[in-house]
C-alpha cells in the first residue's frame, strides 16, 4: 500500500539542508566550518601524538587513535557536502551518491559503536582483572578487537545498502536534511521498511547492552577499592568514557526517533548537526581533557618542537 503516493524511479534527491534560513546562511557556514576544522585538528593531533610518543603505545591509546580515525571519516562524509550546499541554488544529490554517502556514514557509525564496546571491555579487563590484564589484552588481541570493530559492522551496512537499492520511492523526492540519512530515506520509501529498522535497532541495542554490563562490573570493582585515591584514579577515566558513550548514544537515539517522522522541523536538523558533527569534535576533549599522559605528551612535543 502506498497510501495514494506515486511510486517513481527517482534518479536524484533534493536536500533541503538549511535553505529555509537564508538570512543567517553566512553565519551557519562559518559556524559549521569552524566546528569541522576543530574536529579535524583535534582528531588528527591526537592520532599523531599517540603515534609519536612511546609512552602512549598502550591498548587504551591504541583504541583512542582508532576512534579518532573513525571520527575523521565519520564527519568528512557529511560536512564537506553540507558546506558546499550553502552556495548551491539547488541542493541536489544523485541516487548513487546518496547511497554511497549513506553506506559510508552507516559503516563509520556502526564502527564507532563497536569500537566503544571494545573500549568498554578493555576498561573492564583493566579494572576487574588487573593482574591478568596484560595477558588478556595483548597487542595481538588489541589489533583483533579493532579489526573486528571495523569489519563486524560491514555485513549490516552492506545489507542496508542492498535494501536501500531495492526500495521504491514516492514523490516528493525532498530530503528534509543536509545529508542522506537512512531514516529520511526510509520515510520517503513506499516499500515496507520494518525489517531494516528492526535490524538497526538490534545492532544498537546489542552494543549498548555490552557497554552497560561492562560498566556495571567496573562500578562494582571500583566500589571495592578501599583507598580514596585509588578509587578516584580508577573512576576518572571511566567518567570520561561514560560521558562520551552517553553523548553518542543519546544523540543517536534522538536523531533516529525524530527522523522517524521525516525530521521535518528545523530543530531536528540542528540536533542532527550535534550527532553528526559536534560529537566528532568533542570526543578528543572528553577523553583527554583530564588525561595527564596526554598533557605530558603534548608538553614533551612542544619542547621538542621548540628545540628544533
Amino acid at each position: 500500500m502506498t497510501g495514494g503516493r506515486n511510486i517513481t524511479q527517482i534518479s536524484e534527491f533534493i536536500l533541503l539542508g538549511f535553505s529555509d534560513f537564508p538570512r543567517i546562511t553566512a553565519l551557519l557556514f562559518i559556524i559549521f566550518l569552524l566546528i569541522y576544522i576543530t574536529a579535524l585538528t583535534g582528531n588528527l593531533c591526537l592520532i599523531v601524538l599517540i603515534r609519536m610518543d612511546s609512552h602512549l603505545h598502550t591498548p587504551m591509546y591504541f583504541f583512542l587513535s582508532n576512534l579518532s580515525f573513525i571520527d575523521l571519516c565519520y564527519v568528512t562524509c557529511t560536512v564537506p557536502q553540507m558546506l558546499s550546499d550553502f552556495f548551491q541554488e539547488k541542493q541536489t544529490v544523485s541516487f548513487v551518491s546518496c547511497t554511497i554517502q549513506n553506506f559510508i556514514f552507516s559503516t563509520m557509525g556502526l564502527g564507532e559503536s563497536c569500537l566503544m564496546t571494545a573500549m568498554a571491555y578493555n576498561r573492564y579487563a583493566a579494572i576487574c582483572n588487573s593482574l591478568l590484564y596484560s595477558s588478556i589484552i595483548s597487542p595481538t588481541v588489541c589489533v583483533l578487537m579493532v579489526l573486528v570493530s571495523y569489519v563486524a559492522d560491514l555485513p549490516a551496512s552492506i545489507f542496508q545498502l542492498f535494501a536501500l537499492l531495492h526500495l521504491h520511492f514516492c514523490d516528493p523526492n525532498v530530503i528534509r536534511h543536509f545529508f542522506c540519512d537512512m531514516p529520511q530515506l526510509l520515510f520517503l520509501s513506499c516499500t515496507d521498511t520494518f525489517f531494516v529498522q528492526v535490524l538497526a535497532a538490534i545492532l544498537t541495542m546489542v552494543n549498548v547492552l555490552v557497554i552497560m554490563i561492562s560498566y556495571v562490573y567496573i562500578n562494582f570493582s571500583i566500589m571495592k577499592i578501599t583507598s580514596v585515591t585509588g578509587r578516584s584514579k580508577a573512576l576518572n577515566p571511566c567518567a570520561s568514557r561514560l560521558t562520551a558513550v552517553s553523548v553518542f548514544y543519546t544523540s543517536n537515539i534522538f536523531d533516529y526517533l525524530s527522523s522517524g517522522s521525516g525530521g521535518s522541523s528545523s530543530f531536528d536538523r540542528f540536533a542532527s548537526v550535534f550527532y553528526t558533527v559536534v560529537i566528532s569534535m568533542l570526543n578528543p576533549l572528553i577523553y583527554n581533557l583530564r588525561n595527564r599522559k596526554i598533557k605530558d605528551a603534548m608538553k614533551g612535543l612542544q619542547r621538542k618542537t621548540g628545540s628544533c
